[in-house]
């Protein structure tokens, strides 16, 4: 495993430096995309038996994965642009600077790293269990009620979703503090006569980039915990027996109202996409198209979206 792993990483980085797109997301990615072909088979065979609720459950189920993938790219593609000014100033014997641009900052800058994060961090018990597996004669030691508790930690726990979303939240922050530093990208802009309107440049510019960039990342971990919790909720389910004080009511509630008796769990289906694997997949194809405009355009060629696309070669 730990050749095979150091093989893939290198094979990763390959492609990063020889390629198009991140190496190591285009490997997920397709790794996600293997799985596809059994998920219609799956669904087919759940068709065919003619069952009109069967028939209901995959149409309601194809509405809402078509939804979130118009959502993920709604959000992806979001940008918020902050106004920036350069200063004019001599160079040798000509004038430069006295122009106005913007700083895009995306919505969601920390991808699906975080989600992974958590995920990988949510994975380590099972692991740490099946590595030293409690003494089936002494099951009532410590280690061994650990083990029963986390035999129900998966997917569709309100504990395990509970932890899920707060690991992706902290991750969220966490990430996109490390990737984007605002006193360095203020120092920079202070260095190159730039300034934002209103704004004076260094340390209140790094604190009004601070505000917009806690806004932001609130509002990109929020869509990270929905995107990642919807489709498990809709495949899974929620174990509502499991809840606090009210998880008995709850699922004698829901057992006994027509419509809900899924919630618990799930539909039924093992699909092989989930919130996670969506965002891979659409920030991994967005990113790659992206990148091979910009190839494109740099060799003077038209866009890749071919001659109707919005980005055209210099002798088009």
């Amino acid at each position: 495993m730990t050749t095979g792993t150091i093989f893939v990483m290198w094979l990763g980085e390959q492609i990063t430096e020889r390629g198009v797109g991140n190496g190591v997301s285009l490997l997920i990615f397709a790794g996600i995309v293997i799985g596809l072909p059994r998920g219609i088979q799956q669904v087919a065979q759940r068709l065919s038996s003619g069952d009109p609720l069967e028939t209901v459950g995959v149409i309601v189920m194809v509405v809402a994965l078509v939804a979130l993938i118009a959502f993920i790219v709604f959000v992806e593609s979001g940008r918020r642009k902050i106004a920036v000014s350069y200063a004019k100033r001599h160079v040798g014997r000509q004038m430069v600077g006295g122009q106005q641009t913007t700083m895009p900052l995306k919505v969601n800058m920390g991808g699906v790293i975080p989600v992974i994060f958590a995920s990988s961090v949510l994975s380590m018990p099972q692991s740490l269990f099946s590595a030293f597996p409690p003494d089936p004669a002494n099951q009532n030691s410590t280690w061994g009620s650990v083990y029963k508790f986390f035999q129900f930690f998966h997917g569709g726990d309100p504990y395990y979703e509970f932890v899920f979303i707060t690991l992706i939240i902290f991750f969220t922050f966490f990430y996109v503090s490390i990737v984007f530093n605002v006193e360095e990208v203020a120092d920079n802009l202070r260095k190159h006569g730039g300034f934002m309107p209103g704004i004076r440049p260094g340390r209140a510019t790094a604190d009004y980039l601070r505000t917009i960039l806690t806004r932001l990342t609130t509002v990109g971990a929020v869509y990270l915990a929905f995107i990642a919790f919807v489709p498990q909720f809709m495949l899974s389910g929620f174990k509502v027996g499991r809840l606090p004080f009210i998880g008995t009511w709850m699922e004698n509630f829901v057992g006994n109202t027509p419509g809900l008796a899924w919630i618990p769990n799930g539909m039924g289906y093992k699909f092989y996409f989930g919130g996670t694997s969506l965002l891979i997949l659409v920030g991994v194809a967005m990113d790659t198209v992206a990148q091979i405009e910009s190839q494109l355009v740099m060799r003077n060629y038209e866009g890749f979206l071919g001659g109707g696309g919005r980005l055209r070669g210099r002798r088009a």
